[in-house]
């Protein structure tokens, strides 16, 4: 069953396809011109008559018709022999579909047992062919702490997160510096709402609470559905609760300019309430009152 981690690598990947040729960029696998765009493709491989296999993603660089270069992208979690064994499989439908150019197969492992077992080559029965998987692990994975660095790979400062955000704080304050002034940048990254949510799914509890305290220590721009969650909900009844005591306070004050007497009981009763429309009711009523029983009638 996948996990919520499983699940968010590979929306993170989906909803940015540049992520994936841009990782094997980092560790000299690939080399493609950065104009070539990269879109997702087909993830159902076949090689009749056996049944269909489906890969995490596919993506392929250059035009969708014509594509130069194959990208198959599976998240692994745990060590598994017969995935090892359909990762040869998918490399040759993806090539076959193809028509041209490589085929390359990235395997990208939260934990590091994980990652070496999927790095070994595989062979299979086809004479001359042995698989070489691309696998990124926490030791691919760069520790990202300066806040620049993260908001030039926002991508790849969400992994970081992930790999070594629970022995390093400073990882997860770069990202949360970076992904804060990410939306006013000049060309903001389009994927800078779910960066947020990649981040907090796939982090353990430890470096969630530090998301959380950063987010609430500082003013936060609440855009995503996860800074309205984790902060958003905390700031609106902060400025629910100003706009009652600015109520409050109002109501009081007319009625002290008209020389209305206000007992203890009364204003301990207006002071203390934090509904905004039963306030505004009676600061109506505060214009016009000659005795506090016309305010709370």
């Amino acid at each position: 069953m996948p996990s919520r981690r499983h699940d968010a690598l590979n929306e993170l990947f989906r909803e940015n396809p540049r992520l994936a040729a841009d990782l094997l960029g980092r560790l000299d696998v690939l080399d493609l011109p950065s104009d070539l765009p990269v879109q997702e493709a087909k993830n159902t491989f076949n090689d009749r008559p056996s049944a269909d296999y489906v890969a995490d993603n596919v993506f392929t660089v250059g035009p969708p018709q014509d594509p130069v270069h194959g990208i198959i992208l599976e998240i692994q979690q745990a060590k598994s022999r017969s995935k090892r064994r359909q990762l040869p499989r998918y490399a040759a439908g993806q090539w076959l579909q193809q028509q041209r150019g490589g085929v390359d197969v990235l395997v990208v492992c939260p934990d590091a047992d994980t990652a070496a077992f999927y790095a070994e080559p595989i062979p299979t029965e086809l004479p001359g062919y042995t698989l070489h998987p691309v696998v990124v692990g926490p030791d691919q994975i760069p520790v990202i702490t300066d806040p620049t660095e993260a908001a030039a790979q926002p991508g790849v400062a969400v992994l970081s997160v992930l790999a070594h955000g629970q022995k390093h704080r400073k990882v997860v304050e770069a990202f949360m510096a970076a992904a804060k002034e990410l939306p006013a940048a000049e060309e903001p990254d389009e994927h800078v709402p779910q960066y947020y949510e990649h981040a907090y799914n796939m982090s353990v509890p430890a470096v969630r609470k530090i998301m959380e305290e950063i987010m609430n220590s500082t003013k936060w721009p609440v855009y995503s559905p996860f800074a309205r969650a984790h902060f958003g909900k905390g700031r609106e009844e902060g400025e629910a609760k100003g706009r009652a005591e600015e109520a409050a306070n109002a109501t009081l004050m007319i009625l002290s300019t008209r020389g209305v007497n206000v007992p203890d009981g009364a204003r301990d009763h207006i002071t203390n309430c934090t509904d905004l429309d039963q306030l505004h009711t009676w600061l109506t009523r505060a214009a016009t009152a000659d005795t506090i029983e016309d305010v709370f009638a």
